[in-house]
């Protein structure tokens, strides 16, 4: 993530911006009923995945926009893995440190509610991203899971013609995301009665789990199929591995899988790339700002996926980022609310003062 990519993608993102109903409770204001400052703000970042290139971007990407906007001193962020306890505990010591907007990536859609009521309750404003809560007063800023999971799945039991033996690769299980795109997954799966779940295994999103579940998979079951929840790239390496055929597979926009999909193509490889792009997390710090500023952003905000498949080589060769790591997204640029200049700014993963 330390390298400079060559190309970031703005274009065919839609932005569904949903609009709270008039009843729902606004995140409570500093002291006077108004912002009690216009710029110095310092932003908190809960997140409990580490390791993991989605996330690490995604907090790259909170830098980038804070330091790009100019109105924040200081962004704290609190990394490691864990679960709830873990995540209110981490909550809780932003709170103390009387930050002045929190972003999270929650581990649970409820179970976070009472540490982030407290923190609205002190002025702070709180803004989950990438998956939701259900929090009053909290901003919800995320990539529409549900859509992200049935688009692929769809694309995916369209490929085997609507009859076949297929592979559920799920991420960590009870989770918001995952429970969401095994939502989206089942509604894709109720319009095909003649597919087939033959596995489901949840891979924690971890790349070397994934890698070890589809090796173990394609080598003692007939598949003639696999929807990933992002992680493809390790799950293709498998098939070279094992050398058998390939078969069609779901992934998301990561840039190891766009790779494969744009090189292997022609050698059998059938896939579908879904957009999920981590710059949610820029996304959240631009509506945390306008929030801090009195603009009242919108309350919800949905990100609506594409896909891009191996029909269409030169689409996804616009997704490629050669100088990348594999986890990289290339949509690091989501308008109008993403303020820095490009990949490069999110890639150097610098917040103001570091």
């Amino acid at each position: 993530m330390r390298h400079q990519a060559r190309l970031s993608v703005t274009a065919g993102l839609l932005l569904v911006a949903l609009f709270a109903s008039a009843c729902a409770a606004p995140p409570a204001a500093p002291a006077g009923g108004a912002p009690a400052k216009k710029s110095g703000f310092v932003i908190g970042v809960s997140n409990t995945l580490v390791g993991n290139g989605w996330r690490e971007q995604m907090i790259c990407a909170i830098k980038a926009e804070a330091k790009a906007s100019g109105l924040v001193n200081k962004v704290v962020v609190v990394n490691r893995n864990g679960g709830s306890t873990e995540q209110i505990a981490d909550l809780e010591g932003l709170i103390s440190q009387k930050v002045d907007a929190i972003i999270v990536n929650p581990t649970d859609r409820e179970g976070l509610n009472a540490v982030i009521d407290a923190a609205i309750k002190q002025g702070i404003v709180v803004v989950a991203v990438d998956q939701a809560v259900t929090a009053n007063g909290a901003y919800v800023v995320t990539n529409d899971q549900t859509a992200y999971a049935r688009l692929g799945a769809e694309w995916l039991f369209e490929k085997l013609g609507g009859k076949g033996s297929v592979v559920e690769m799920r991420g960590i299980d009870g989770v918001p995301a995952d429970t969401d795109r095994h939502k989206g997954f089942t509604e894709a799966l109720a319009k095909y009665p003649n597919i087939k779940v033959v596995a489901q295994t949840f891979t924690g999103w971890d790349p070397s789990k994934g890698a070890q579940q589809a090796l173990d998979l394609i080598t003692t079951k007939k598949i003639d199929g696999i929807w990933t929840s992002g992680i493809d790239y390790s799950v293709v390496e498998q098939f070279q591995a094992a050398n058998v055929p390939f078969v069609p597979i779901v992934g998301a926009d990561n840039n190891g899988f766009v790779k494969q999909l744009i090189e292997l193509s022609d050698k059998g490889l059938a896939g579908a790339a879904v957009t999920n792009p981590p710059a949610i997390g820029a996304v959240g710090t631009s509506i945390a700002l306008k929030a801090l500023t009195g603009k009242n952003p919108e309350r919800t905000i949905l990100l609506t996926p594409k896909v891009f498949t191996t029909n269409d080589v030169t689409a996804l060769k616009s997704l490629y980022a050669a100088d990348q790591q594999p986890g990289w997204s290339t949509y690091v640029k989501i308008d109008p609310y993403t303020s820095y200049g490009g990949s490069a700014d999110v890639s150097a993963c610098k917040g103001p003062g570091e």
